[in-house]
């Protein structure tokens, strides 16, 4: 019989699994055109683990950004190729030399930036290659970006987030309750059978194998799915 799972249950649309995305401060994303900016507040968003920066522009426009270290308020911020290689700037891979560390990465030129965004986490510049840049990210994979992808400067603040404990589950459940998350997360086996395959009486026993065929129904799709191969290494 199949069992609606977390993933479904999320497409309903009901308050259980729904952010309230009305409460952010707004969407982060670079500035889409050259110019120079003041920072002129520091602001906390519940849908952000890092602290965003707003910088208003010479064009009058303001703009959310996320705050790199050593970042205050008063501070200039340039986007182009013009910029001075400070802390916050934003600009293309290809004038960024090798070894800076940038955050906010571009995956296509022009996406305004989706790659190292988390508090505390920083890419590489490796090398530039005939074929594309280079960078290291804090996966410690190495991926090729193109050259016309923008990235901010400097490593993103925040870094002593996760060294505070939450203290009560309590914090934690608004927390994760703010951003649509499920709190307290269980395995699947310590849930009732209505409530999973793996579910039932005996918590430690699965009662059926953990691999699924790739033409399971959706509610039996749980655990490996199609897996190549099973068992330990030896």
């Amino acid at each position: 019989m199949g069992k609606r799972l977390i993933t479904q249950r999320r497409g309903r649309g009901t308050p259980v699994y729904r952010a309230s995305s009305h409460n952010y401060e707004g969407e982060v994303k670079h500035y889409p055109t050259e110019s120079t900016g003041t920072v002129v507040d520091l602001v906390h968003c519940a849908g952000h683990t890092a602290p965003l920066m707003r910088v208003h522009y010479l064009t009058g426009e303001q703009n959310l950004a996320i705050a790199p270290e050593g970042i205050k308020v008063g501070d200039m911020v340039s986007v182009g190729s013009s910029a001075e290689m400070h802390n916050g700037d934003v600009l293309c891979l290809r004038d960024i030399p090798e070894g800076s560390f940038i955050h906010n990465l571009e995956l296509q030129p022009g996406d305004g930036g989706k790659l190292v965004r988390a508090s505390g986490t920083f890419a590489k510049i490796v090398a530039k290659e005939d074929k594309g840049i280079k960078i290291k990210l804090p996966s410690r994979k190495e991926r090729l970006f193109s050259p016309l992808c923008k990235a901010a400067l400097g490593i993103v603040a925040g870094s002593g987030r996760t060294e505070k404990p939450f203290l009560k589950a309590g914090i934690r459940f608004h927390k994760f309750k703010a951003q649509g998350r499920l709190y307290p997360r269980v395995c699947g086996i310590s849930m009732n059978a209505v409530d999973h395959p793996f579910g039932g009486k005996c918590s430690h026993i699965k009662g059926r194998p953990t691999q699924s065929p790739r033409s399971a129904p959706p509610g039996r799709k749980v655990g490996k799915i199609a897996p190549r191969r099973t068992g330990r290494k030896r």
